[in-house]
Parts: C-alpha cells; structure tokens; sequence
C-alpha cells in the first residue's frame, strides 16, 4: 500500500516543514503571551477567595489549590507582588 501524504524525508516535506514554520513564527510570542495571560485569569479565579474576593465558585476552584501552589510563586511575581500576599503560603 503505497503512502499518500510526503515522507520526512522528501524535499518537498521540508518545504512544507519550512513553510509551516514561516506561517506560525511571526504568532508564536502572541500565542505563548495570550496563554500566559489565560492562566493568569484562571490563577486569580483559583486565590480569589484566599485574596479577599468574593468567589461564587469557591468550593469547585479550592480542590484546585494544591495543583496551582507550585506555580503561585511566578504568578505574584509577573503580578507586581514582591512577597507573597497570602500569609499561609511563604514562597518568598
């Protein structure tokens, strides 16, 4: 059974390697900052009420504390936050 798509190894599968890398390079940087800033959202939802903000999803999103402690450090940083600003937790 022969193959329909181009092999690896072809030329004309570089080319298309190469044209894909064109066509998605000048976006990498917008995607990577609109990534960052979705879980930028998500963490606040997550702390919201730990930081004093009244959350309505409180008991879905306090399951999640423990998965996001670990990068809770780099979150208040990119915040502006130099010390942490919730007292149970001493990342800094």
């Amino acid at each position: 059974m022969a193959d329909k798509g181009p092999r690896e190894d072809t030329p004309l599968a570089r080319i298309a390697a190469g044209l894909q890398e064109f066509y998605v390079a000048p976006y990498r940087r917008t995607f990577a900052r609109a990534r960052r800033d979705e879980d930028d959202l998500f963490m606040l939802l997550v702390f919201a009420e730990t930081l004093g903000v009244p959350n309505p999803a409180a008991c879905y999103t306090m399951e999640l504390m423990p998965v996001m402690y670990e990068r809770f450090h780099d979150w208040h940083r990119r915040m502006g936050m130099e010390r942490s600003p919730l007292d149970h937790i001493g990342c800094c």
